[in-house]
Formats: structure tokens, sequence, C-alpha cells
């Protein structure tokens, strides 16, 4: 089965030629990239948040099998989905999906499931694709798509990742995120800062708390909890900002913004 785009077109240009341009302006040469365990990147349309996104992943290499862990916005399907096709399909191409890792992980899991659905039409898993084909066309993909907000099934989750990575070093993971929602940008930036500075520290269960009880508008803050997990697991030492910007600096209006963020583990 292949998944057929759901946001080409409107998210990213529909076509190759026009997506490949746009990824070149985002994504720079860079000679001393970084062999990661994760990397935070946002998941809006590529004029807000392609130059944040293309600026981590310009950071990193692209290793032969890429982990998506996304924001599951409509609310569809399993709460812990792992995709179900054999490819995604993008103007870039069909980019496989790692079906022998998935196998793994599901095997003897608590919380993962088979769900195509949860996915089908979830742009923050989409639009990480162009990107991981732009720098390694031949690097497979496992998207997964959560919705939970339990800490004790986060943690579970990242821990089972963690066993695949600690038994395949050519992966890494992508936690879907943006940031702080439709608030003031001064705002944005102070609230955020909360929610990056437990990052840094590597405290995924301070993260989860932070977001929580300060009522972060970060969506994608059980992806990047479940990545923490699974990177600290898999032996990250280091956290490391590579962008934080917002919508405001593209349209001009501050007074209610999107915030981006680009980070790196390892």
């Amino acid at each position: 089965m292949v998944r057929n785009p759901a946001v080409a077109g409107m998210f990213y240009p529909g076509d190759e030629r026009g997506l490949k341009k746009e990824l070149s302006k985002f994504i720079s040469f860079n000679e001393n990239k970084k062999r990661v365990i994760g990397l935070i990147s946002p998941h809006a349309g590529y004029v807000y948040s392609g130059g944040c996104a293309g600026k981590g992943f310009s950071m990193v290499e692209i290793p032969n099998t890429v982990i998506i862990l996304g924001v599951n916005h409509r609310g569809v399907g399993y709460s812990f989905a792992v995709d179900g096709n054999d490819s995604w399909k993008t103007p870039l191409g069909d980019a496989s999906v790692n079906i022998e890792l998935r196998s793994k992980l599901l095997e003897d899991s608590e919380i993962f499931r088979l769900d195509s659905i949860a996915g089908r039409d979830e742009h923050s898993l989409e639009v990480q694709v162009p990107f991981i084909q732009y720098q390694n066309p031949d690097a497979k993909i496992l998207p997964i798509t959560i919705s939970s907000n339990s800490f004790k099934d986060l943690k579970t989750g990242g821990i089972e990742i963690a066993k695949l990575m600690n038994s395949n070093k050519d992966i890494m993971i992508v936690a879907s995120s943006d940031m702080s929602h439709y608030i003031d940008a001064e705002e944005a930036k102070i609230m955020d800062d909360k929610a990056i500075e437990e990052i840094l520290n590597l405290n995924p269960e301070g993260l989860f708390k932070t977001v929580f009880e300060n009522r972060i508008s970060m969506c994608g803050v059980c992806p990047v909890v479940m990545m923490l997990i699974a990177a600290i697991e898999s032996g990250a030492k280091k956290a490391e900002i590579i962008e934080y910007t917002n919508s405001g600096k593209i349209t001009g209006d501050f007074s209610e913004v999107v915030a981006y963020l680009s980070m790196i583990i390892y």
C-alpha cells in the first residue's frame, strides 16, 4: 500500500521541480554535519517554517532509517499508531517504510499498534519526508502518530524505540512539533523558553510537566518527550538549539504568531 500526499500543493509545492527548488533554499551545504539521535523539526507550511526546518536538517547526516514521531492533530485512529503502508509518496518519489523495523517494534510492544488511519491526513509527519528524501533519497522511514497525553505510556514507547536504536545505530528520530500558537511573539518566547530549557537539560518529564502546567501550546510536546526518552536511553548527552523563530518574521505581524524550533539531540 502507498500513502498518497495529503498536503502537497498546500503546505509545500506539489511538483518535483518546485519542491526541489524550495528545498534548495532551505537546506544548505554543511561539511560539519553531525550524526544525531534526535531532531526537533517544525511542521507548518514551508513558507512559514521551512527555513527553520531546513537549518535543522542541514546540520545532520540522514541515516538509512528515520523514525518520524508526529502529533495527531485530528484525533482519529489509535493513540500510538505505527503506519501500515509500504511507502509514502511525495513529489520527490516514494519513501519506503522500514517494514522490518516496524515488525520488530510491534512484535513485543505494550503500546504501539499498526494503524494507517491516524497518519493518513497528518501533515506533521508528511512535511518532514521531503527534507529526508532531498538529503538521502535511499533513506527509509517509520512514521508514528501520537495522540496520548500519558507520560507513563510515552516513557514506555520511548524505551521501546530505544531498544531498536541500540540494536541498530543507523537510525535517527525526527520529533515533529511547532511551539506556541497564536499569541504575541514576546509572550511566545517567554513561554517557549521554559520548554526549551527542559529540552536542553534532557529532562523529558520536566518538559512534559512544564508544558502542561504552564499551558504552553506546543502541539508536539508528546512526540518530543518520547524522542527525548528514547535518545537518553540510547546514550544522548547533549541538546543544541539550531534556531528558534516565529511566523511574524514572514508575515510582519508579531501580535499573533506561531513559533518554530529546530534542535538536535546527540
